[in-house]
């Protein structure tokens, strides 16, 4: 058991207890540890019934600020005895039973292949709209490092605990991604996609969705000119 999942959570109490039951249950998992992310709903409770550890933070603080908290809750819980510290697999809180499928990125990390895998949702879904922000982050990392990502926001991922930290500070909110894939190609970690039989709730076309693209759009774009990686606009 070398494994850590981590999910970064808000208002998610109808999908958690399904996404942390089939995340225990991953080879080399031994830990599941969910932020809570300022929810409004009972997502921290229900969590803690289907046997994660909990989090909280009393407001709403964005995705990095919970993945960054996952990781120090894991680093204080890592045995001293162990001599290695856990490997660090980033789930999303709305997979739900499709987290079972997330061992794939576990394993080129966890063989010393890879420092990082990021995932490819065999299974697509109707974005509406999201390929504007994913069309930015991919050329985004194009430009900054040469390599062109299949899915670049995608957020399951496994990493090393030196390749987490050799990318803190975290990109902020929804840029963590871009950033992260970015700034460890830069360092010269090895980066890796892996395809794997998962998948997420859609995006809707309503307001709020509106809203939470809007959101992703000004963060990725933050995290590209903090990396002088902004693409320019084709004419």
């Amino acid at each position: 058991m070398d494994t850590a999942v981590i999910i970064p959570a808000k208002d998610e109490a109808d999908r958690i207890g399904a996404t942390v039951t089939a995340a225990r249950a991953l080879p080399g998992v031994d830990l599941v540890v969910v932020v809570d992310d300022g929810s409004a709903d009972t997502t921290g409770r229900v969590a803690r019934a289907a046997g994660a550890r909990v989090v909280r933070h009393s407001r709403n603080r964005g995705k990095a600020a919970a993945m960054e908290t996952g990781a120090e809750a894991v680093r204080l819980l890592d045995p001293e005895e162990a001599g290695q510290a856990r490997y660090l697999l980033f789930l999303d809180a709305d997979l739900g039973e499709t987290a079972g499928a997330a061992a794939p990125l576990t394993e080129p990390v966890r063989a010393g292949e890879a420092d990082m895998t990021i995932a490819v949702f065999t299974t697509r879904v109707k974005l509406g709209g999201h390929g504007l922000v994913v069309g930015l982050s991919r050329d985004g990392i194009k430009k900054a490092t040469g390599w062109t990502a299949a899915q670049p926001l995608n957020g399951q991922r496994c990493l090393t605990r030196a390749a987490f930290e050799a990318a803190r500070p975290l990109a902020h909110g929804f840029g963590v991604e871009t950033g992260l894939t970015i700034d460890l190609l830069r360092r010269g970690y090895r980066v890796r996609e892996v395809e794997v039989d998962m998948a997420h709730r859609a995006t809707g076309g309503d307001w709020h969705a509106q809203l939470h693209r809007a959101r992703q759009f000004r963060d990725v774009t933050r995290a590209l000119l903090a990396r002088r990686a902004l693409p320019l606009p084709s004419r």
